[in-house]
């Protein structure tokens, strides 16, 4: 290029009128909206010394997109030394300038690097630049494009448990992706193996379904998408899901197979799990149910408190049962209230140590055995030491122990005989006052063999009203016994009359959140 051929200095090529090469010439427009990958028309600004300072993108191809993801039309206008300030000096800048001042094209490599977003981007760039009338043809393309997609196809594959095959069955050539290696646990070489290979390492009824399926592959072209147990050379069982197809020729005869593999080794060990996990969860729900159905079996025969008011002897008797273990209505804790064959009644409340469905058999048979002796006639106190001798020599029940208080009430004489064992005493509200009843001798069942029992009377007075209970219903994290019952004897001062007495008087003292025990209480008035 001479000097008669530039533009007046401090002036562009872009704004020179010339009818050679420019960008304002529509054939050369229209060639850059043909090509293809990144090309643009480069023009030089000059400074007033006629020396080129900058080139600035005077037009561009469609697909042109630099370092930072700008594209086509988003790069006209813009300086070369303002847009990417790390080019200058470089040999990509000189290369520039030799090519515009000499008219010999320029080839090179750049490594250029960009902070965009505060983020560096270094990328490898092979760049030619052809000069063109007043300007220059520069086009470029990124080296390692190619080299990423690649890794992040590996990427995929590796992350995906993935990989691909192709063969080629008229050369009879097959390559693998560095993934199924890995899937068949084979080194890469001894080469790729193929599909109809492959199919004799499958375990079980799988292997003749595969070969199966790969022949009709092979001779139909019939599209493959099944999931097989393979048998590695270590012993190791893999889950693979295999889908190959077919490349026919005019014949419709395959000449190409290209298949995927898929580890689903983790999958399926997963989908086992989970389904052991629901099966130990529905074996666990039929096991609650058949507790659920068999504790109300036994709520049904050993304590029914669907009737909760009784009429017996003359006395008026109200029931409050209240098991702590969810979805079991039974406890350790038990009441009897029923009218003996000479007209008097007998009032049980006991409390076996401990929860469950073991608590539950302990409670039911000091039920029964108390209730049988009773009916026939045995003294309290000496009802109590057969108890305590039951629970001592009870095989299947070793260690058990139970607290009892145990009264029977002659409507004739009005007198209440009682005894208890190791057992909180009765309260007594008369006149609107209340107290506790002195306790007679009387240790824990089941604590020793040599126990004592004596029994003590209370006559009943018109409007008298007595309240057995177990602990549960006074027990508070903390508290101390003799603070317990004291609570308890102001609160059915300040409840009598409420009705229903015993449900307003367990909501009053329980809370819900620091319950530990199960609650039974008998409220008796005469």
């Amino acid at each position: 290029m001479t000097d008669h051929d530039r533009p007046a200095p401090g002036t562009s090529a872009e704004t020179s009128s010339t009818t050679g090469g420019t960008a304002r010439e529509p054939a050369l427009q229209d060639v850059l909206d043909a090509s293809f990958g990144s090309m643009v028309l480069l023009e030089p600004v000059f400074d007033a010394h006629e020396e080129v300072v900058d080139f600035r993108f005077a037009a561009t191809s469609p697909e042109a997109v630099d370092i930072a993801g700008r594209r086509g039309r988003e790069l006209l206008g813009r300086s070369i030394l303002e847009t990417y300030p790390g080019v200058a000096g470089s040999d990509l800048w000189q290369g520039y300038r030799s090519a515009y001042m000499t008219g010999v094209r320029y080839e090179g490599e750049l490594d250029y690097e960009e902070v965009a977003a505060g983020i560096p981007r270094l990328s490898r760039y092979t760049v030619r630049a052809v000069p063109c009338g007043r300007g220059l043809i520069v086009s470029w393309s990124r080296l390692d494009t190619h080299e990423r997609r690649q890794r992040r196809q590996a990427l995929m594959q590796r992350l995906a448990r993935t990989g691909w095959m192709d063969h080629d069955l008229l050369r009879d050539e097959i390559t693998w992706s560095p993934e199924v290696y890995s899937i068949f646990g084979r080194s890469g070489s001894p080469g790729p193996v193929a599909l109809r290979d492959l199919a004799a390492q499958a375990a079980g009824t799988d292997r003749e379904a595969l070969e199966d399926e790969v022949r009709r592959l092979m001779t139909s072209g019939e599209r493959i998408d099944r999931t097989v147990r393979i048998l590695l050379s270590a012993g190791e069982v893999r889950h693979v899901r295999i889908v190959a197809e077919a490349e026919t020729d005019a014949h419709g005869d395959p000449i190409e197979l290209h298949g995927l593999f898929q580890d689903l080794t983790a999958v399926k060990r997963s989908e086992q799990q989970l389904l052991e996990h629901q099966q130990a969860v529905l074996a666990h729900q039929g096991l609650l149910a058949a507790e659920r159905d068999l504790a109300a079996r036994l709520q049904n025969t050993l304590l029914p408190v669907s009737q909760q008011v009784l009429d017996l002897a003359g006395l008026v008797v109200d029931v409050a049962y209240q098991p702590v273990q969810e979805g079991l209505n039974l406890g350790g804790d038990w009441y009897s209230a029923v009218e003996l064959p000479d007209g008097s009644a007998l009032l049980v409340v006991g409390d076996v140590a401990g929860h469950g469905l073991d608590a539950v058999a302990t409670m039911a048979l000091l039920r029964f055995t108390a209730k049988g002796m009773a009916i026939t006639g045995t003294p309290l106190p000496e009802i109590l030491h057969r108890l305590n001798t039951l629970l001592l020599h009870a095989a299947d029940r070793p260690y058990s122990t139970a607290t009892m208080i145990m009264a029977c009430y002659q409507p004739e004489t009005s007198r209440l005989t009682w005894v208890q064992a190791g057992h909180l005493p009765p309260l007594l509200l008369r006149q609107g006052e209340a107290r506790y009843l002195p306790t007679p001798a009387g240790i824990l069942l089941g604590a020793t063999d040599t126990p004592r029992y004596e029994a003590s009377t209370l006559d009943l007075s018109p409007g008298d009203e007595l309240l057995l209970y177990t602990d549960g219903l006074i027990e508070n994290p903390g508290e101390p016994l003799d603070e317990a019952l004291s609570r308890l004897a102001r609160t059915v001062v300040e409840r009598n009359g409420d009705k229903p007495f015993l449900e307003g008087l367990v909501r009053a003292l329980v809370k819900p959140a620091d319950r530990r025990d199960d609650i039974c209480a008998l409220h008796v008035r005469r």
